[in-house]
């Protein structure tokens, strides 16, 4: 983990979305998928703590080389807007990489990635990962409208199959990625499953899996304060290894990925009772 003062070296709009890559090679180095930053907001407003934003994109070799890319949606808050305003060569406090990441299979090869909206961020870089270590990508995506799809052109070009679902039908089928995932599933004979998104998109996944016994790690998104595991306002209730109980693993240190067969779904408020994710939330 480091903390820098990093450059923007561009920004750009991407649907709904807006991206920032930072000249930040002591983080894009260590960066691994399904990490995030903690970026500061500036003195004198209004909202004072961090923003904690999924890591996109981290160049580690060739021309973009020690660049590190975030996206953020400037209709989350008064935050994010600040952040969607930004220009080139403005700078950045930005703490990273946080969290526990993405682990790689070992052996098996076909890798189902899901993800709706911007969560969808973190997952392109993960099947950037997967690929160069001969895995196959299938994906899922999706989101409310067109617009809110997150970069569909990329996820083509990533997967061998993929599945784009709006709740407008105005691209792909019309529905929710949840209605796609067993026939995605089947399709592409996934034998592993990764996901981002909504609670209520994670916990989808983790009774599917549980039904067709595949192993499967989800990217929780959880309101966050700190980021480094000191407030304890993102705790998620996980089953110990041993059988023996439960414990409160916090999302920022302890996840963000987790192994969805242990989280405590109905005793997780979040995924109980909140629709979507609010800013503040480590987006994956």
């Amino acid at each position: 983990m480091k903390r820098v003062r990093a450059e923007i070296l561009s920004t750009r709009t991407l649907g709904a979305y807006r991206s920032l890559t930072l000249v930040a090679p002591e983080l894009a180095e260590r960066a691994r998928p399904g990490q995030f930053v903690a970026v500061a907001m500036p003195p004198g407003r209004d909202f004072i703590l961090r923003r904690h934003l999924t890591i996109h994109q981290s160049s580690r070799r060739g021309g973009w080389a020690g660049t590190l890319e975030f996206v953020v949606d400037p209709a989350a808050g008064p935050g994010t807007a600040w952040l969607a305003d930004l220009k080139a060569h403005e700078s950045l406090d930005v703490i990273g990489p946080l969290g526990k990441p993405f682990a790689y299979p070992k052996r098996l090869t076909n890798c189902l990635l899901v993800g709706e909206g911007r969560s969808v961020a973190g997952l392109y870089f993960l099947a950037q990962e997967l690929i160069a270590r001969g895995k196959r990508v299938d994906m899922v995506i999706g989101a409310a409208t067109l617009e809110s799809v997150f970069k569909p052109i990329e996820a083509k070009r990533l997967s061998q199959l993929v599945t784009v679902m709006t709740d407008d039908g105005t691209l792909g089928e019309r529905g929710s990625i949840i209605d796609a995932l067993p026939g995605a599933v089947d399709r592409c004979g996934a034998q592993v499953v990764y996901a981002a998104g909504r609670p209520a998109v994670l916990r989808a996944v983790a009774a599917l899996c549980r039904t067709r016994k595949l192993p499967a790690q989800v990217a929780v998104e959880e309101r966050m304060g700190c980021g480094y595991g000191l407030c304890g306002t993102c705790a998620v209730p996980v089953a110990r290894k041993d059988g023996t109980g439960w414990d409160h693993a916090r999302a920022c240190v302890d996840g963000p990925v987790f192994n969805p067969a242990r989280i405590l779904w109905d005793r997780w408020p979040t995924a109980a009772t909140r629709a979507d994710v609010e800013e503040n939330g480590a987006a994956l």
